[in-house]
């Protein structure tokens, strides 16, 4: 029978995505090289847009990705850092000041008032998932990375805050706990996922990170090393398989494998004279078709998303900070010409986020699609280690998350 995982050291992601659950396990605590030492992953079939809809499910398939990332591993998971996605997250950037009164020279006091005073209200049906400091001014000096024990009448602190549904989050807990699984943390997807693709150069002169999951995309921004800008939109590589069943008149199962197989971003790509077999839906005969067809279906799908992802950037102060451009992840992105037809309609250069500085099980994970698993797992280590740390002794999660506002510094130093 599988160990605990705490005797062999492991830290653990799941990412609970909308077409897929995927556990990642990691042994020891190098953040700079994860030892990857086990990988499970199984079809999510109970949720809608990243928001779970079926419980049942859902529990079904977390169960089985764990089940097989512990025969891979030898270990018996029982915590995992969950992700949590969807169009119900809330980014804002916020302000305090305040004052320093303690023979004028800052005190971690005094940095815990200035964060409280950069508070906003919060309805009752949401709840703070992340406080994500960018930078403090003390007195008119701007940039300050760690501002204790400097001289200072008058500290101040620009952040970013994070929020999600309640609810949505209740059921990810719920549906982790009924698996067998405590949560140790509920982490932003895309600050998972940038973790794991983004080099610190890039946050630090500027770049947007695009997550492109099965029910949403994501869209982060970074600028002088810090995240200033975070929102989802409504559209997914699911959708882009509707498009093909409909296009196509294939049904729903069959458009899922002929887009895997035959997708590309763009029809330019695509010769005249090449064809592609089509099922047809009741049992008919499969029909033969121009790739070029699919190719148009795609690129239109495509488009209408980095559109939309131009439209968000533009609608932002910081489209003009983002000289290390676009990078884009999520499996849908591992179709070949998304790099190009991106960069074609959103006019800054883009590349494909990998997830780097990774060992053991390399190959099996070395892919866009495990990102954010990767990024969840990277989380979890420098939690442990006390920079990320939010967890502490309570029992009651919910207890945990609103704590950041107070114990948010370990987020930042």
């Amino acid at each position: 029978m599988p160990s605990n995982t705490k005797k062999n050291n492991l830290i653990v992601g799941l990412d609970i995505g909308t077409t897929k659950i995927c556990a990642i396990a990691v042994e020891g605590d190098n953040v700079d090289e994860l030892n990857v030492v086990g990988v499970g992953t199984a079809k999510s079939d109970g949720l809608r847009k990243g928001v779970v809809v079926n419980i049942e499910k859902t529990v079904k398939a977390i169960k089985k990705a764990v089940e097989e990332c512990e025969l891979m591993c030898g270990a018996q998971i029982r915590s995992v850092y969950a992700g949590i996605a969807g169009h119900h997250i809330r980014g804002q950037n916020s302000r305090g000041m305040v004052t320093v009164y303690h023979n004028r020279i800052v005190t971690e006091e005094d940095i815990r008032r200035v964060i409280d005073a950069a508070q906003v209200l919060i309805p009752n049906d949401r709840e703070v998932l992340h406080i994500l400091p960018q930078e403090f001014i003390v007195d008119d000096q701007d940039g300050v990375q760690n501002p204790l024990g400097m001289a200072a009448a008058r500290l101040e602190v620009n952040v970013h805050i994070v929020t999600g549904s309640v609810t949505s989050a209740q059921n990810i807990i719920k549906c982790c706990n009924q698996s067998g699984l405590d949560v140790e943390d509920i982490v932003l997807e895309p600050l998972a996922s940038s973790q794991a693709v983004l080099s610190p150069d890039e946050q630090e002169v500027g770049v947007v990170l695009v997550d492109i999951g099965g029910g949403t995309t994501d869209v982060t921004i970074y600028s002088e090393g810090s995240i200033v800008h975070t929102s989802v939109l409504a559209l997914g590589g699911n959708h882009l398989t509707h498009d093909i069943a409909i296009g196509l008149g294939a049904p729903l199962r069959e458009a899922e494998d002929i887009k895997h197989k035959y997708g590309v971003a763009m029809a330019s790509m695509v010769g005249e004279e090449e064809m592609i077999d089509v099922p047809s839906v009741g049992g008919r005969n499969n029909r033969t078709m121009q790739k070029r067809v699919l190719a148009s279906i795609i690129e239109d799908r495509f488009r209408e998303i980095f559109e939309l992802i131009a439209h968000e950037i533009e609608k932002t102060h910081f489209h003009t900070l983002m000289a290390s451009g676009v990078v884009i992840t999520g499996g849908t992105c591992i179709m070949s010409g998304a790099d190009r037809l991106a960069s074609q309609v959103l006019n800054l250069p883009v590349r494909v986020g990998y997830p780097e500085n990774i060992s053991g099980l390399r190959e099996m994970i070395y892919s866009p699609k495990y990102a954010t698993s990767v990024g969840l797992v990277r989380y979890g280590i420098t939690s442990n280690q006390g920079k990320l740390n939010f967890v502490g002794d309570d029992t009651n999660l919910f207890h945990k998350v609103s704590r950041r506002m107070k114990d948010w510094m370990q987020d930042f130093f």
